[in-house]
């Protein structure tokens, strides 16, 4: 009787030690997600962002070259090139939900040299390009930054642009995304069998949502406000904060009516 009695309680545990190991390797890979966002985040306002605001603000201070400057004089006084050239094509192209505008360029001075540039939108000079006008392009460390033609000119993709606060907030999103990663994975390693409610419904998918749609909303809203990158740092958390508070609020009341609903029922069927 003790042996079958042994046997039927090691038989029973036996999920709940596969269901323990499984909680295991789903923390490491959360951890190791988390170190990975970690790391991102890092390289995102260690490198990436002090990059591009440095290059931003060095093409906003750079100057025409001097005329007849050598490529050497260019590169040190990393000044603004004046090119002349001629459209040889002017086509945009869907591919999904994306359209490319792009022109091919031909050098006045050499005709087999050609350059290609991109638009990010049609207007207001791409929609006005037709074969066989002659351009005028402002040219920056070797990259076309700005076409015109007749007085009217438009930035290419290459221009450098003032987009900090769309990746900072993208900083912050990989450290939120971080630190959710974190403590859903140390909680299923110090506790295998009981980490509820750190689980994907309701509030892991809550908050990686949330996450993404404050990050995205609030970058994009940045960039157009033209709202100085660091002020991301404090609005994104606070934000998503906000918006989980409530969203916790909103999901602990609907569970109280439930659970009071079903009370009712059984109630009712009790006096039965």
């Amino acid at each position: 009787m003790a042996e079958r009695a042994w046997a039927t309680a090691g038989s029973k545990g036996g999920p709940d030690r596969k269901s323990a190991s499984r909680a295991r390797l789903v923390g490491m890979a959360l951890i190791v997600l988390s170190l990975t966002g970690a790391v991102l985040s890092y390289l995102t306002f260690t490198v990436w962002v002090p990059g591009q605001q440095q290059r931003y603000e060095r093409y906003r201070a750079a100057e025409p070259c001097p005329a007849q400057a050598t490529p050497r004089e260019v590169a040190a006084q990393d000044c603004l090139v004046t090119w002349h050239f001629t459209v040889t094509k002017a086509e945009s192209t869907s591919t999904g939900k994306v359209t490319v505008y792009e022109a091919t360029l031909r050098d006045e001075g050499d005709a087999s040299r050609q350059r290609t540039v991109r638009f990010s939108d049609s207007g207001p000079l791409f929609d006005k390009l037709r074969r066989g006008d002659e351009v005028t392009a402002t040219g920056w460390r070797g990259d076309i930054v700005v076409l015109s033609k007749d007085g009217v000119r438009q930035n290419t993709s290459d221009a450098p642009r003032d987009e900090h606060p769309g990746n900072a907030a993208l900083g912050v999103l990989l450290a939120l995304l971080a630190a959710q990663s974190l403590v859903f994975g140390a909680v299923r390693l110090a506790r295998p069998t009981a980490y509820a409610p750190l689980v994907w419904e309701p509030y892991g998918r809550w908050l990686v949502f949330t996450d993404i749609c404050v990050g995205v909303g609030v970058g994009a809203a940045s960039v157009w406000l033209h709202i100085p990158w660091w002020t991301v740092l404090v609005s994104v958390p606070v934000v998503v904060g906000a918006v989980m508070a409530r969203l916790v609020r909103r999901h602990r009341r609907a569970a109280a009516s439930s659970a009071k609903t079903r009370r009712q029922q059984d109630s009712r069927v009790s006096s039965r």
